[in-house]
């Protein structure tokens, strides 16, 4: 039977979005699956987005970034694909008719797209973590409201959701989301000191953008995923464990109260939680890498050290306070990240700059809910909060250095 979807890809041209079109490419190409893209949204590369547009015949084709409208403009003059930019227009190809949306923008600016596509009913494959991060609850429900679900395209995420149904699911213990351990997992604290950019964007595993792969290098990312999967398993802080496996082949794993542990294997390629998000709940043929665990030869485990990482010990205080403290977290790590990756601030200040930016905000109150304000505006206002004291900390760091 050959799977058919119409699909909006938000994100296409960053390393999500580029591997779900590769991926839907080639599931078609070997006659598994019928795609009809509805809507295309990228950032700012409109000669990337021009030439995906060409090749998928989207009904629409967005960029971000206002000024370069005109160029996506011509670039599909005589095609018939309408090109949009802006904000209203990324929400807009958010909320065309489509069976199935992939939710790939990174950062904050991600949040209202995938909000206005968790609200049309659609499957959405959700690989933006600040969504869940910031007002996961309410996104989920959203979804839930409107007829449609929410599918982690995170492969850790993808892995518990693989290994934990119904009706097994009330009998779980706990969940143990795998983490490579970086570029620097066998580092000395002191030596992390002299990190460049260059050396904390080479992930041993994973191929991902720049701001990921930082993200994997401090294990804020592991931090991140750790709240998104308090909320997208109903699961409390003190039944996530995140355990380092440099082969990156064990995804996560379910320990049951039977005293089972269910986990999923797989390469280290984002195709294959993409694969499942997008054929749920079927699976889809395409010429997948294999798992050769004779060529691999050990699997190994260790726990993170949280004193050379302490970006997860610090995202699990921000769970366990709750509120607004998860976003607040999430958006001071994107400032310090952007900081160290323009080389303004030290690889191990980038912790230090949220760890500031947590203990300033914990003291005030919560962003004011004002007439009309739903959880997007209230976790944006409390997200530009945090931006503001972050990009404080960072000098402070920054000169101090």
């Amino acid at each position: 039977m050959t799977l058919r979807r119409r699909v909006t890809v938000l994100g296409s041209t960053g390393s999500v979005g580029l591997s779900t079109l590769d991926l839907m490419a080639q599931a078609q190409g070997v006659g598994s699956a019928e795609f009809e893209v509805q809507a295309l949204v990228a950032g700012a590369n409109v000669e990337r987005l021009a030439e995906q547009a060409l090749r998928w015949r989207p009904k629409l084709a967005v960029v971000a970034d206002p000024s370069r409208l005109e160029e996506l403009r011509a670039r599909l003059q005589g095609s018939g694909i309408e090109a949009g930019a802006g904000e209203g227009a990324v929400l807009e190809a958010a909320t065309l008719s489509a069976d199935w949306i992939m939710a790939a923008i990174v950062g904050a600016a991600g949040l209202k797209p995938a909000w206005a596509a968790a609200k049309t009913g659609a499957v959405v494959g959700l690989a933006n973590k600040e969504s869940l991060v910031t007002c996961g609850p309410a996104l989920l429900k959203a979804s839930h409201d409107a007829g449609g679900t929410v599918i982690p395209v995170d492969s850790e995420h993808s892995a518990v959701f693989q290994v934990l149904q119904a009706p097994c699911a009330a009998r779980l213990k706990k969940i143990v989301l795998t983490a490579s351990g970086g570029p620097f997992r066998t580092w000395a604290r002191a030596a992390m000191a002299s990190v460049t950019p260059e050396q904390a964007v080479a992930h041993p595993n994973w191929s991902m953008g720049a701001k990921i792969s930082v993200d994997s290098a401090t294990m804020a990312n592991k931090g991140l995923e750790m709240i998104e999967a308090s909320y997208l398993f109903d699961t409390p802080e003190d039944r996530i464990e995140v355990m380092v496996h440099p082969q990156s082949v064990i995804h996560s794993m379910v320990e049951y109260e039977d005293g089972s542990t269910l986990a999923q294997l797989g390469p280290p390629d984002m195709r294959t939680p993409i694969a499942c998000a997008l054929a749920w709940p079927d699976r889809l043929p395409w010429p997948a890498p294999a798992l050769d665990l004779a060529a691999i030869g050990a699997l190994t485990f260790e726990r993170p050290d949280e004193e050379r990482f302490p970006a997860l010990k610090l995202a699990r205080e921000a769970l366990r306070a709750g509120g607004l403290a998860p976003a607040v977290f999430n958006a001071a790590n994107e400032i310090a990240v952007e900081a160290f990756l323009a080389r303004r601030l030290a690889f191990l200040d980038i912790a230090s700059a949220v760890s500031e930016t947590l203990d300033r905000l914990a003291a005030g109150p919560d962003p004011a809910r004002e007439d009309g304000d739903g959880p997007v505006e209230v976790a944006l206002r409390a997200d530009s909060q945090a931006r503001i004291a972050a990009r404080e900390a960072v000098r402070r760091l920054a000169r101090a250095a």
